[in-house]
């Protein structure tokens, strides 16, 4: 049991979870200004408003002009806040607060965006990791719980897919020796796309090297160093390649992946990091 502890609740630095905290405030204000900007237009169709569960259990009522501005403004002040030492505790609560709101307007207008599952789940669990700021390297459990949950949240987002694949099409062999790539590159195709759509046998190995990396996905939580550097690196190059092949980011699972990276070194040169080598161990 101590093994399934201290893997589920590492002790993490807390500089982690404040820049992590800044990274998705200025990611939430991105989102809801270029991603899920249809808020606005939504509000003059309440009556196709359908919340999702989270929303039904909120009470969550649909977005009006002022409302939305009312939440983009939150998560604007979220990320001013993070600014001054005094006011960081309050940032992320202010981030949070407005982005949740947001998002559960933005799906609840017919569609769920699955990227935005680990971000959704950062913005809530990073609330329980205290107050933290970037230039604390202090091991914190907290900190660890709340970075393992984004962690987790990120890699299920791709084993969720492969056993959606696995679902939708009855084995997952079905689905990897399918057309569904070579649908999408005619489909959204863009230059880059209409050219690698000229191998349809290339584009049936692609599939079969996703399929095995979604279900693979997990085995980042216990990856280290540079196989780690590796596996985040890896899934950096795939969005890559979806977005000039198909103009399809993933932006908000992107960002999560920054939960495994040591950011904690960001603001290891600060006065407060160069006291706390001065002090014997």
């Amino acid at each position: 049991m101590r093994g399934v502890g201290a893997f589920l609740v590492p002790a993490l630095p807390r500089a982690r979870v404040a820049w992590l905290r800044l990274l998705l405030g200025c990611f939430a204000v991105v989102d809801a200004l270029l991603i899920t900007d249809h808020v606005f237009s939504h509000v003059h169709v309440g009556a196709f408003w359908r919340p999702t569960l989270v929303g039904r259990l909120l009470h969550l009522p649909p977005p009006t002009t002022a409302t939305a501005a009312l939440a983009l403004a939150a998560m604007v002040l979220g990320v001013v806040l993070t600014a001054p030492r005094r006011t960081r505790h309050l940032a992320g609560w202010f981030s949070s607060a407005g982005y949740l709101v947001w998002t559960g307007w933005s799906m609840g207008f017919g569609y769920v965006a699955h990227d935005h599952m680990a971000v959704v789940v950062a913005m809530v669990v990073l609330l329980t990791a205290g107050r933290a700021d970037f230039d604390d390297p202090t091991p914190s459990r907290a900190a660890g719980w709340a970075l393992r949950c984004v962690q987790i949240a990120t890699v299920a987002t791709y084993a969720g897919s492969a056993v959606s694949k696995w679902v939708r099409s009855g084995t997952p062999w079905d689905w990897a020796n399918g057309a569904v790539t070579v649908w999408a590159v005619t489909r959204r195709g863009s230059g880059l796309g209409d050219q690698v759509g000229r191998f349809p046998a290339f584009l049936v190995a692609v599939q079969w090297v996703v399929l095995v990396c979604e279900f693979c996905a997990p085995v980042a939580l216990w990856l280290k160093g540079r196989w780690l550097a590796c596996a985040v690196g890896a899934a950096l190059l795939f969005h890559l390649s979806t977005y000039l092949t198909l103009g399809i980011h993933f932006l908000p699972t992107v960002v999560c992946w920054a939960a495994f990276l040591p950011l904690e070194r960001l603001g290891a040169r600060t006065p407060r990091r160069r006291r706390a080598e001065l002090v014997p161990a």
